[in-house]
């Protein structure tokens, strides 16, 4: 994917220097801090100290690991791949802002460009804590795109789904969500579900339904990006295909029990997430992405 002439998007809040691995303070730690802590209570200059740990804590920044309690997944991460991959996100950002400014336009409507948040193990965010271990997703209270760039190796290693286009259409499907609250389409589906209660089963399909159109958005995305910005080489549209087919709920649920029950599927088998994507791929037309007819 040819991206090295490409500008970086400015709409990201890079929190990876200030989170770190694990988010909560378990009760083991707790009780290590406890002799540090307790004395600081009896003096103001003491409270002061205590309550600007915990605005920071609370703003997602884990200040202990200034000194070694819940130390950063810095150390864990090689700094200048990190850095490689993330100016690269930064840079598909920018292409999809480009895209979807354009494309919003023929419809009539006017595309507010999302913040990214980049983080390492765990932040928060407006829909509540953000961990690694939940992948990336889109939160429609804060209007941002929350990313751990570790997913990455997850997608590569456990998946076997390595690439830089399918770390695109990552974002891409991210992205996608935010075209459908630009649309309205995610405040029609909460209240849908709020209406069915406990029916999870109606609850699933549908969500599978929002998935499966944030999928085709993201290849209405690599539709225009290739027009616009001539990014793709050979085997780019087969790395985001075997992304699509390797976080498939089917695919997914028989690595993990050997089972598949497609009553509790949230995202859509494998069939179906690479099926929408290259509709809107080959497509490149909002209309063909109605997943809800």
């Amino acid at each position: 994917m040819r991206m090295d002439n490409e500008e970086e998007s400015r709409n990201v809040d890079d929190r990876r220097a200030s989170t770190g691995k694990g988010g909560g303070l378990d009760m083991r730690t707790m009780v290590m801090l406890w002799p540090i802590v307790k004395p600081l209570l009896r003096s103001k200059l003491g409270l002061l100290i205590v309550g600007a740990v915990a605005v920071a804590y609370l703003m997602g920044y884990n200040p202990l690991s200034l000194v070694g309690v819940g130390s950063s997944s810095a150390h864990h991460v090689n700094r200048a791949e990190d850095e490689k991959r993330a100016v690269f996100i930064k840079k598909v950002l920018k292409s999809t802002e480009d895209v979807w400014t354009e494309v919003l336009a023929q419809y009539g409507m006017r595309y507010s460009k999302p913040v990214m948040v980049l983080y390492r193990g765990y932040t928060r965010s407006g829909c509540g804590s953000a961990q690694s271990q939940m992948g990336p997703f889109y939160c429609p209270v804060d209007k941002k795109v929350y990313l751990d760039l570790g997913f990455f190796d997850e997608l590569a290693q456990r998946h076997n789904a390595p690439g830089d286009f399918a770390q695109a259409y990552v974002l891409a499907h991210e992205i996608g969500h935010h075209v459908q609250d630009i649309q309205g389409t995610l405040d029609k589906v909460q209240r849908l579900k709020q209406r069915w209660g406990g029916s999870s089963a109606k609850a699933n399909a549908l969500q599978v339904r929002v998935e499966l159109q944030a999928d085709c958005y993201a290849g209405i995305w690599g539709h225009y990006a290739q027009k616009k910005f001539h990014m793709l080489e050979p085997g780019d549209a087969e790395e985001a295909l075997r992304a699509a087919s390797s976080i498939g709920d089917d695919t997914l649920q028989k690595e993990a029990t050997g089972h598949v029950r497609p009553d509790t599927f949230t995202h859509g088998s494998s069939r179906q997430r690479v099926a929408w994507f290259k509709r809107g791929f080959e497509s490149g037309d909002m209309r063909q992405c109605n997943t809800f007819q």
